[in-house]
């Protein structure tokens, strides 16, 4: 099993969340997260003074799926969610050793 992460602009959550259910992904956690990357925040003015905000505010969201699965939701993230411009996220892969269903104790691939 894979744990995709992937780091996303808010308005290509609806689009990307749309993609992944048509190729059967079943399920998604999504938070609300801050960072910065190479973008490094931008300036804004408040009230005629100028700040810089260097926390901006993406959308996180991980994703569970077979071994077999993993590059196709891989390529499906990054054709939905780019834009081309600096700041379109970053996608993490990471091998899952164990994942268990809680209500009924499946284990493995059974639990997804």
């Amino acid at each position: 099993m894979k744990k995709i992460e992937a780091i996303i602009r808010h308005f290509k959550l609806e689009e990307v969340k749309d993609a992944l259910t048509q190729i059967g992904v079943q399920g998604m956690t999504v938070s609300e997260v801050r960072g910065f990357g190479r973008q490094k925040g931008h300036k804004e003015q408040y009230r005629g003074a100028e700040y810089t905000v260097d926390f901006l505010p993406k959308v996180k969201m991980e994703v569970i799926v077979d071994d077999d699965d993993a590059k196709k939701v891989i390529d499906t993230i990054l054709q939905t969610a780019r834009t081309g411009q600096i700041g379109d996220g970053k996608i993490f892969v990471s091998a899952l050793d164990e994942a268990i269903r809680i209500r009924t104790g499946e284990t493995g691939g059974e639990s997804l």
